[in-house]
């Protein structure tokens, strides 16, 4: 119980402390906001990655797909071999009109990434207009006093 309750507690701190700035609304000065987002977000692709690949989870794909009701066909399984057993994009399909994954989850695997890149990209735009504007205000503060 305790290994579960650990990992429960550890997320909603972070969730907590990856608020607060949204909450105060100082997020958008906060590069490190933005890092801990790309973090979260590329966190939450996990969870999204294992319900595409376990989606029909079962050993054997003609059950899943009868589960599903729909038809399984042999051929089509067969002709498309690496469909199905490629890392990404991820597909499952019963027939060619029919996948067991879920039609959100190879863009959700995109857009989180992609997402994630534009929070990062954003945190080193904040980062480096914060050392310009340090640097400037030194050399001002230099030209001032001398």
């Amino acid at each position: 119980m305790a290994v579960l309750l650990l990992p429960l507690l550890l997320l909603l701190a972070a969730l907590w402390f990856w608020a607060l700035p949204l909450l105060s609304g100082t997020w958008r000065s906060r590069p490190g906001w933005f890092v801990w987002t790309a973090l979260l977000l590329l966190l939450c692709a996990v969870p999204v990655y294992l319900a595409g690949s376990l989606a029909g989870a079962s050993l054997d794909p003609e059950e899943a797909c009868h589960r599903a009701g729909q038809e399984y066909d042999r051929a089509y399984r067969r002709a498309h071999f690496t469909e199905y057993t490629r890392w990404f994009p991820l597909h499952d399909k019963c027939h060619a009109g029919y996948d067991l994954v879920p039609a959100w989850v190879n863009p959700v695997l995109v857009a989180l990434p992609v997402l994630a890149l534009l929070a990062l990209a954003w945190a080193a735009r904040l980062t480096l207009a914060r050392r310009r504007s340090r640097k400037q205000g030194t050399l001002m503060h230099e030209k001032g006093t001398s």
